[in-house]
């Protein structure tokens, strides 16, 4: 019953999204010595979860749903070129301590949006 409403799937996407985040950059941290290697990143979240182009706000979640839009829930990584360093590829591990920090805040305000959710269901559901 609750895993329907809106604010759970959010809290949940964001989380998803920072433990993608946080993947990548250990993969980028792993082959920051590789000659050529070519970092990758996730798009922000709210680029991948704003209103459609349509106007409207709505999204599908299977492609038979009417009127909304399933093209802008894709979570593919995209390449960092064009920052070359010592090592002739794309990664600094500056940039990826800096990253890995901000996916942490990210994954817990997820969780943070997601128990405080939880606690005003608790107290809708004892007002009863």
């Amino acid at each position: 019953m609750f895993e329907n409403l809106t604010v759970f799937q959010t809290a949940s996407a964001m989380a998803r999204h920072a433990g993608q985040s946080q993947a990548l950059i250990s993969q980028n941290v792993a082959n920051a010595d590789t000659p050529g290697y070519v970092g990758k990143q996730m798009p922000p979240f709210a680029e991948l979860y704003k209103p459609s182009e349509t106007g409207g706000s709505q999204r599908a979640t299977r492609e038979g749903h009417l009127h909304g839009s399933t093209s802008n829930q894709e979570m593919a990584p995209i390449d960092m070129r064009g920052s070359d360093n010592l090592n002739q590829n794309s990664v600094t591990l500056e940039a990826e301590l800096l990253k890995a920090a901000e996916a942490k805040s990210h994954h817990d305000r997820a969780l943070a949006i997601y128990k405080s959710s939880l606690d005003v269901l608790r107290v809708a559901g004892r007002t009863k």
